[in-house]
């Protein structure tokens, strides 16, 4: 019995260096870099998705496939190589997963809810990227999405004009409970789940809403943290490492940054890149402004890079048009060189992790994407893949000095 019971603890173990292995059966090299794509997990059909929000019955691709051109050579709607596959399918993920881990993207990110004392849209990573076969090929983890939902931001068509609240992102202290035993149950444990030095990874979306669900009492939410950390290392690990998103891209204040300190923060992320700008380049240009503003503010917080591959949501908003979308030198190429910009500043902060976000693996309703379309094919994960596995840019990032002369 005792051999048996020692077998079945190792089993997760050798699960992960199986997956790892190649067929001539020699370990590759550990990646240097950890990049991770986030994943909108939308297009499936969600019991409450389809009462309230999609009735077709497909999640939000029926939002996607009304997406209407706005301008002259505007893209839309987005068109998917494979299809408007549902995101709880575990064949299609199976697929996501070998064509991320040939181009780089080790890392997956699902964007998690929990509204009204439940959670929301879970399926895509429960049936689909936990159900997939070859799941152990990459790491995971959580981000809690606690931002409020009015009811015509994801589906405009059906709710119109109405722009009550339908969820709010807030949550009590007897939710966070729920929260807390959730994510520790279900995903911690997980062999694959992503880590930093053993402690889980878990990342929250909007620290104002975290503030909120308390009364804005900063020792209270602190008090909720800690509450949350004794119980991940009552599960055995040694520990919870905190990361706070910055939402929708905005920059770091001293202000936040001291907040998130009070907090016990152990890092900061962001879901998108900011500084949006019609041109790419200028967008670009902006946020990499912004991400060392940000760095100095946060200090001795660690701040991990993202980078976004383009925006245009307007299939949720019909009033948008040509200025709200990117739509000058939005291409693979400019990606690749934004890509570099943030492995640099992921190599100039040695002793982290070398984690780089990328918005998205599937935004396809905010135009920000990874997965192969009609208009780039593989192009972006080839920008990926050049940049974080092949090195083909790597002289391009050597100071003057370095280059052979003549």
């Amino acid at each position: 019995m005792n051999r048996t019971l020692r077998l079945l603890r190792t089993i997760p173990a050798l699960a992960v260096a199986a997956a790892f292995l190649r067929a001539d059966g020699v370990k590759p090299a550990v990646p240097r870099y950890d990049v991770a794509a986030y994943v909108w997990p939308s297009c499936h059909d969600d019991p409450r998705g389809r009462a309230l929000l999609w009735p077709e019955g497909t999640g939000e691709w029926e939002v996607i496939k009304k997406g209407t051109p706005r301008f002259p050579g505007h893209y839309q709607p987005r068109q998917p190589l494979w299809g408007h596959e549902p995101d709880d399918d575990p064949r299609v993920v199976e697929r996501w997963i070998d064509i991320a881990a040939a181009h780089g993207v080790n890392v997956f990110v699902y964007d998690w809810y929990w509204y009204d004392g439940g959670p929301f849209l879970e399926d895509a990573l429960n049936n689909g990227f936990l159900g997939a076969r070859n799941n152990l090929r990459m790491s995971f983890y959580i981000m809690w999405a606690n931002h409020d939902v009015k009811r015509n931001y994801w589906n405009v068509h059906l709710h119109k004009d109405d722009e009550s609240l339908l969820w709010r992102g807030m949550v009590d202290m007897d939710n966070f409970r729920q929260i807390v035993a959730r994510v520790i149950t279900q995903y911690f444990a997980r062999p694959n789940y992503y880590k930093v030095d053993g402690r889980p990874l878990f990342s929250i979306f909007s620290m104002e809403k975290l503030l909120e669900g308390f009364g804005g009492d900063e020792d209270a939410a602190r008090r909720a943290l800690d509450y949350f950390r004794d119980e991940v290392k009552k599960a055995g690990f040694p520990g919870l490492h905190l990361q706070m998103n910055q939402g929708g891209g905005g920059g770091w204040t001293a202000k936040r940054a001291a907040t998130a300190r009070k907090l016990g923060i152990d890092s900061a992320a962001s879901y998108n890149m900011g500084g949006f700008d019609e041109d790419y380049l200028v967008h670009g240009a902006k946020a990499v402004s912004l991400r060392e503003r940000s760095a100095a503010a946060l200090g001795d917080i660690p701040l991990f890079p993202c980078v976004s591959i383009a925006w245009d949501d307007t299939p949720r908003f019909p009033k948008k048009g040509m200025r709200d979308v990117t739509h000058y030198h939005d291409t693979p190429e400019s990606f690749a060189m934004l890509l570099l910009k943030a492995r640099d500043y992921a190599d100039r902060h040695p002793g982290r992790p070398r984690l780089i976000n990328i918005n998205a693996w599937n935004e396809w309703v905010e135009g920000s994407y990874l997965l192969p379309d009609m208009r780039h094919g593989f192009g972006y994960l080839e920008a990926v893949k050049a940049v974080f596995v092949d090195g083909k840019h790597d002289r391009f990032m050597k100071a003057p000095d370095d280059h052979p002369s003549g």
